[in-house]
């Protein structure tokens, strides 16, 4: 049925087309909405690419690839268990399998250790202290549910656990935890802050309705110049990692296009337009592709 997707939803024909039941899992793991685990994805490309493995651990990223899809799936089908009451309550989510009642909670459950066994698969690939770095993100991930609840900055949390891959592509190619990666790091967090602030902007009204807080709130009337700030940041910051990593003009001047359009972003943002707010929300996995090429202008040329 229609109501069952919700209205973000990328491929509505190719889910509507699924069994109900296999519908609703597919729908709680967001396989129709793969904006999302693009931007889980670029952070461990990026890690791959400015350590100098894009080509000789081409694997690698097609590793870190079906990850990001199982480990966003099994994220969200969390999320979702964590937040069924409180989704029941907002218009944009009550749809979900879970307070719709497509799927039950003990399916959802088993649903989540499948994407997990998944997950494993990939990380038994890992030399060990990329390994222990993807496990240790399990803690955030674990209570990332629950932070829209205790502060105005959940958009905060969601940057520790979506730039997590950064730490565990660097340190698969390299073994180590140095300080390129750090800056890499940090700026992936200020730019998840935009962009999950614009994407919050479509909640804003049923969140201040039952209490849920989000950066978008929390920013009122200075959103567009908020988003402007954390996108900078987030370009100084890489800036920085470049130069950490290879101090040379060349790699500021690779970081160009994905400032330009993270700028476009900024500057263009209309608030209160909802479709024009996910348009640009969804255009980040272009900003991820353009980040890529620049780790790998600046990695290969070490």
């Amino acid at each position: 049925m229609e109501s069952e997707i919700v209205p973000d939803s990328e491929h509505r024909g190719l889910v509507q087309r699924l069994p109900a039941r296999l519908r609703g899992l597919a729908l709680l793991a967001r396989f129709d909405r793969p904006i999302g685990w693009w931007l889980l994805f670029w952070p461990g490309a990026w890690g791959v690419a400015l350590a100098g493995g894009a080509v000789s651990h081409w694997r690698l990223i097609l590793w870190l690839l079906v990850g990001s899809i199982a480990m966003r799936g099994a994220g969200c089908v969390y999320n979702d268990i964590v937040d069924r009451d409180l989704d029941a309550q907002v218009a944009r989510t009550r749809a979900r399998p879970i307070p719709s009642g497509l799927v039950s909670i003990k399916l959802a459950w088993a649903w989540l250790a499948l994407l997990c066994l998944v997950g494993l698969a990939v990380l038994v690939q890992l030399r060990p202290i990329a390994a222990i770095v993807a496990v240790a993100s399990l803690a955030p991930v674990a209570a990332y549910p629950f932070m829209k609840r205790i502060t105005w900055w959940p958009q905060a949390w969601l940057g520790l656990v979506f730039s997590w891959a950064a730490l565990v592509g660097w340190s698969e190619v390299t073994g180590r935890l140095d300080p390129a990666l750090w800056l890499l790091y940090a700026g992936s967090i200020a730019w998840v802050i935009g962009y999950d602030t614009i994407y919050a902007l479509q909640d804003r009204e049923d969140d201040a309705l039952i209490g849920v807080r989000s950066s978008a709130l929390r920013m009122g009337t200075r959103v567009r110049g908020g988003v402007g700030v954390f996108y900078a940041l987030a370009v100084l910051l890489w800036a920085g990692a470049f130069w950490s990593a290879h101090p040379d003009p060349v790699g500021l001047v690779a970081l160009g296009p994905v400032a330009l359009h993270l700028g476009w972003q900024a500057a263009t943002l209309t608030p209160d337009d909802g479709a024009g707010a996910l348009a640009r929300f969804r255009s980040n996995r272009f900003a991820g592709l353009l980040m890529f090429l620049a780790c790998v202008v600046v990695g290969t040329s070490v």
